[in-house]
């Protein structure tokens, strides 16, 4: 199957005298040249012609395409990295979306812009720590999970959150132990809402990851000052550092 310059050209979207300059110089060569001396363009040139126009929307310059494209032997690879390079786009334009939509929701809501901004992200600010605790893939699952939810939806985990953490300063004022009956339950509620993130060994069923990370999580209530601040201090955070370790030791 083939194409003629100005068939191929309007299917890209293009014209066909952008055509003729990636063939004047050297980016894309017509499969052939017919004794009427029209240009015709097979599969394997529109497969390359996809490569440039992709990276021209990426914003890469044509000398710098002709140098990646110069660079490529492997057909099967080219067209792996071309998929990569769609996918990431495309990663790119749903986190667009889910931001935009969210701003709406938060603008037909009657929110504050700051209130929306304090909700956008889950762990974006602890990417780092969060994927040299439990890897990319832990980080990119629960980043995705938490920008799929409505505004609406991240005000009510937020709200969970919130009340989660006022019943463990309830629970410590009362005088609780961490083994206590009381301690525990919480305990548990806070390990079923770190089960319900995507990507998190409690989520998958890893025990041994699962401990670490619920032990994990409780030193960092007490060694951060973060977190330690949101439990009102050290001593109560200590406090859920010790139940959580009981949990984990007794429950998990």
């Amino acid at each position: 199957m083939e194409w003629m310059i100005n068939e191929l050209a309007a299917r890209a979207g293009i014209t066909s005298r952008t055509l003729r300059h990636y063939d004047r110089i050297g980016l894309l060569a017509p499969s052939r040249i017919g004794a009427n001396g029209y240009r015709y363009y097979g599969p394997k040139a529109v497969a390359r012609l996809q490569r440039i126009l992709l990276m021209r929307r990426m914003g890469v310059g044509l000398p710098t395409i002709a140098e990646i494209l110069a660079d490529e032997v492997d057909e099967h690879e080219a067209l792996r990295a071309h998929i990569a390079e769609l996918q990431h786009e495309r990663d790119r334009i749903d986190r667009q979306l889910a931001a935009v939509r969210h701003t709406l929701d938060a603008a037909l809501a009657g929110f504050e812009p700051s209130i929306d901004v304090m909700l956008e992200g889950f762990n974006d600010g602890h990417k780092d720590e969060v994927i040299e605790r439990w890897g990319e893939q832990a980080f990119q699952a629960s980043n995705d999970w938490w920008h799929a939810k409505t505004l609406e939806q991240q005000r009510a985990w937020k709200q969970a959150a919130d009340d989660l953490v006022a019943a463990w300063i309830a629970a410590w004022r009362d005088g609780m132990s961490p083994a206590s009956p009381a301690a525990q339950a919480l305990a548990e509620r806070h390990v079923q809402s770190l089960s319900e993130v995507p990507g998190t060994p409690t989520a998958e069923g890893d025990r041994d990851r699962a401990i670490a990370m619920v032990c994990g999580i409780g030193d960092m209530y007490v060694d951060d000052p973060r977190f330690t601040a949101t439990y009102h201090g050290t001593e109560c955070a200590s406090f859920v550092r010790d139940a959580l370790h009981e949990y984990a030791r007794t429950q998990m």
